[in-house]
């Protein structure tokens, strides 16, 4: 007891390698942060044990909680190499709320998990900071969320995140693909880049097999290969709620890790194939030089990547030109792709030539 009392409060735990007032004080410092996304729903502020949010169901009849959760894989080994950490938060968010938002409903609040192996101060501002200005593009409330240390797990330098959202549709208005048929129309919408999948083939591609450094400028792209590999993820909520409200949307999909063809699927009923037609969008350098410098074929870089559409839609015929004029008000680059024909057999995707 003697010796124990010569520490002062604290310290033992410290000297394990763990800061409870480092973290006290990460907390305090990303309140003012926090407090600009939230909406007029949230009850609760920072510190308690759970976070209070206020069902808006003034606004809906029946309504149906939608919950995801996501990382952004090994993107985060390309922040760490840059250190450029604040679009990696903008990613978190957006690889939630666009699944959210791939079932019709409005994403409401999001959580994050951060765990390092030292708390960083100023990485993890970054990090929050990116966290913050996604759920401000998303329209959704940062209610919380749990910033751990764990020496022995995670070595320093390195650190994982992890993103929580939960969203609202009413029960009549859910996009479960029941409702796509023979003849509706898919539209596209223009991706960022890499978004935050295939960093693995990414990495070992670029790095491993070329031997590029982060800070080279190639001649296919515009910027640094920093610049390009951390462009973050693009947030469709606001565009894609607002032609929810104006048109007949049957289906969504969000093209994530499996790209088009274990992403597109799942927006469509048994006996339904999206028939997309070759060259009908633009394709960013990004995607064309990896398939030359990693000797990829067509079919799977179709599967690992977005190749310039983060997010499809499918609609009704006579709706889009409807969606289409309401995507260019909103400055979404968004391109008709392709149709759905009805064929025997389980939902999939086939290319075609124009």
């Amino acid at each position: 007891m003697a010796e124990s009392a010569r520490m002062s409060e604290g310290d033992a735990y410290k000297e394990a390698g763990v800061d409870i007032d480092a973290a006290d004080r990460f907390i305090r410092s990303v309140g003012p942060l926090v407090k600009q996304t939230h909406r007029s729903e949230v009850l609760s502020g920072l510190g308690g044990f759970g976070s209070l949010f206020a069902l808006p169901s003034d606004r809906y009849t029946e309504p149906v909680l939608v919950a995801a959760t996501d990382g952004v894989g090994t993107k985060l080994l390309v922040a760490e190499r840059a250190d450029r950490h604040t679009s990696i938060g903008i990613d978190l968010v957006a690889m939630c709320v666009n699944d959210v938002i791939a079932t019709g409903a409005e994403p409401l609040f999001f959580l994050d998990y951060l765990a390092m192996g030292k708390l960083e101060h100023g990485v993890a501002i970054e990090i929050l900071r990116g966290i913050t200005e996604g759920c401000k593009q998303a329209g959704c409330a940062l209610v919380g969320g749990e910033t751990a240390e764990m020496p022995g797990v995670y070595p320093a330098g390195r650190y994982d995140i992890a993103g929580f959202c939960v969203g609202v549709v009413e029960r009549a208005n859910i996009l479960d693909g029941t409702e796509v048929r023979h003849g509706d129309i898919v539209i596209g919408l223009a991706s960022n880049g890499l978004h935050a999948n295939g960093f693995s083939l990414v990495r070992h591609i670029l790095f491993d097999q070329e031997g590029l450094d982060i800070t080279d400028e190639l001649p296919e792209l515009d910027g640094t290969l920093a610049d390009e590999l951390l462009r973050p993820t693009a947030i469709y909520v606001r565009p894609v709620l607002d032609v929810l409200e104006r048109y007949r949307v049957k289906g969504i999909a969000h093209i994530t890790g499996g790209g088009f063809y274990d992403n597109i699927p799942r927006c469509l009923p048994p006996g339904a194939v999206a028939e997309l037609r070759n060259a009908s969008w633009p394709v960013h350098p990004i995607f064309t030089l990896l398939k030359e410098r990693g000797g990829l074929a067509d079919r799977e870089l179709l599967r690992t990547f977005n190749c310039g559409l983060g997010m499809v839609l499918v609609v009704h015929p006579e709706d889009v030109d409807g969606v289409l004029d309401r995507m260019e008000i909103l400055s979404q680059p968004a391109h008709v792709v392709g149709r759905i024909i009805a064929e025997d057999g389980p939902a999939s995707v086939r290319f075609v030539d124009p």
